[in-house]
């Protein structure tokens, strides 16, 4: 399936390896022009050298701390003075620390705050007016499936998400009929850094294994194994195309079937 996505141009966050990097291939596997984003410039350098060699129309990398407003400003302004504009923003970041309820501090979340709510929204408000002239945009936010189901010891992002969660559905309803859609695509255990740090964590406070912890709780996923990075770009293509025009509002997991609700 041809995804419509040759010469659009997308800024993806924190890109350089993970979800995010799983993003990038993806759509550069589509012909689209990208800006990468992450906080070491080495690394970008060496990711947008293989996103081209993927098929990027042109691949540009910007450093930036997402903890930093004026940096994101930066990024913002960088990507459409790279690409001419933006038609796709990604929004991801690395997650806050593990720990539990009980020890959560408000200086904690008023250290993750501004990367996990402030960011995505002052970067979307810098975009979101060229996506509006053009009459098309696809906002896309790397959320987690503490957003449906509390996951234990991951109180800072469950928290924090769900604010993410009731901005991005009420954005969705505001800019749906000026062609804009937005979305969430929500990772379960999928094998990224995150997700070690995650269970060395649980594994830590259990006595156990990193190994024991990750083989505890891929028996409960059905589908009885911890995901795939390249399992969870092609998905947030898919939702950046002109084929998935008319779906906005939306969260969509990829968890192997781990939260059970629908």
């Amino acid at each position: 399936m041809d995804l419509g996505l040759k010469g659009k141009r997308a800024l993806v966050m924190g890109a350089s390896k993970g979800l995010g990097r799983s993003i990038a291939n993806a759509l550069a596997a589509e012909g689209a022009a990208l800006v990468i984003s992450g906080r070491d410039q080495a690394s970008l350098d060496v990711a947008a050298r293989e996103l081209v060699s993927l098929g990027a129309a042109s691949c540009v990398g910007i450093p930036a701390d997402v903890a930093e407003g004026a940096q994101i400003d930066a990024l913002a302004d960088g990507a459409v003075k790279a690409m001419g504009g933006v038609d796709i923003l990604v929004q991801n970041h690395g997650g806050p620390p593990p720990g539990p309820a009980l020890e959560l501090t408000e200086e904690a979340m008023a250290t993750w705050f501004p990367r996990i709510v402030l960011a995505p929204l002052r970067i979307t408000n810098r975009l979101l007016p060229g996506m509006r002239e053009q009459k098309f945009g696809r906002i896309i936010n790397v959320g987690s499936t503490g957003m449906f189901q509390p996951i234990p010891n991951l109180v800072l992002s469950n928290a924090l998400r769900a604010s993410v969660m009731g901005w991005m559905k009420t954005l969705s309803a505001e800019v749906a009929h000026e062609g804009i859609t937005c979305n969430i695509v929500a990772p379960g255990a999928i094998r990224t850094d995150r997700s070690l740090e995650t269970a060395a964590g649980l594994a830590k406070r259990a006595g156990k294994t990193v190994d024991d912890v990750i083989a505890e709780r891929s028996k409960t996923i059905p589908a009885g194994r911890y995901g795939l990075p390249s399992e969870y770009g092609p998905l947030v293509a898919f939702l950046c195309s002109a084929q998935a025009a008319y779906i906005t509002g939306e969260i969509f997991r990829i968890d192997g079937g781990m939260v059970r609700g629908w």
